[in-house]
């Protein structure tokens, strides 16, 4: 048990060959190393999307794989940490009642277990994924504010996405460290700037202050997570975020936050 509130992470995932990529694997297990340990995991991915407000099998249901034509191997990854069946109360009781539904067919899919697996290899922590009710900014922040109180109980409250997401960047034939698209790394700089400076106003209100958001954000359920992590952190001040991992993936920018 922590004696001061757990940190708030946002990190960026990537498809499931992004674990193949040795720098990216060793960055997350640096960066666990930082970490305190949890009591257990809270996470939230881009790639959930459901509403009313749901959470992942507290039965150990199998992971989701939620992605089509990879190599059979991909499939049979396994990430068997156990599950936090007392967090759907938890959550439902910080958001003043509001019932969290469970869905016990859904597992943790490769927006949670992908990364999670090189940060906490053994798999030994339990771990929760809650869905995103809804894309608006504002109230994904409002949503990791309340889940905030979490944090004294030693719960790490991650966002999982992609600092930049357009799939039309990632050409295989170039090498995956190449030069990143300009408009990539001007919205990584502003969004790195943004962050360093907890400046909440000018990230929840990107689509309009952010340099190109539709061709770095073409859909916005990536940066989505950063809402509810910089929510999360709010509790203790200025959300301001120190960056953890940086650099760019097939021009998509891998930067992730501890805050």
């Amino acid at each position: 048990m922590t004696t001061s509130p757990m940190p708030v992470l946002y990190l960026s995932h990537g498809a499931p060959p992004l674990a193949d990529d040795t720098r990216w694997t060793a960055e997350l297990a640096a960066w666990s190393r930082e970490l305190p340990r949890p009591r257990q995991v809270l996470i939230v991915s881009a790639h959930w999307e459901q509403a009313p407000l749901t959470m992942s099998s507290t039965r150990g249901a199998e992971l989701t794989y939620d992605f089509w034509g990879f190599p059979r191997r991909y499939y049979e990854v396994r990430y068997d940490a156990p599950t936090a069946p007392g967090l759907a109360a938890e959550v439902s009781a910080l958001l003043g009642g509001v019932d969290v539904h469970v869905d016990q067919e859904r597992g943790l899919d490769h927006g949670a277990y992908v990364p999670l697996k090189e940060m906490f290899p053994d798999a030994d922590i339990p771990v929760q994924q809650l869905s995103m009710p809804t894309l608006d900014p504002a109230a994904l922040f409002e949503l990791g504010r309340a889940l905030a109180p979490l944090r004294d109980q030693g719960t790490l409250v991650v966002g999982s996405g992609f600092t930049t997401h357009n799939l039309s960047w990632f050409d295989p034939r170039q090498p995956a460290s190449a030069p990143p698209p300009s408009v990539s790394a001007e919205f990584d700089d502003w969004a790195r700037e943004a962050v360093e400076g907890g400046d909440v106003d000018t990230l929840l209100d990107f689509a309009h202050r952010a340099p190109a958001p539709g061709l770095a954000h073409p859909t916005t359920e990536h940066l989505a997570p950063l809402f509810v992590a910089m929510g999360a952190a709010s509790s203790t001040g200025t959300p301001a975020g120190r960056t953890a991992v940086d650099g760019f993936w097939y021009g998509m920018s891998k930067r992730s936050w501890t805050f």
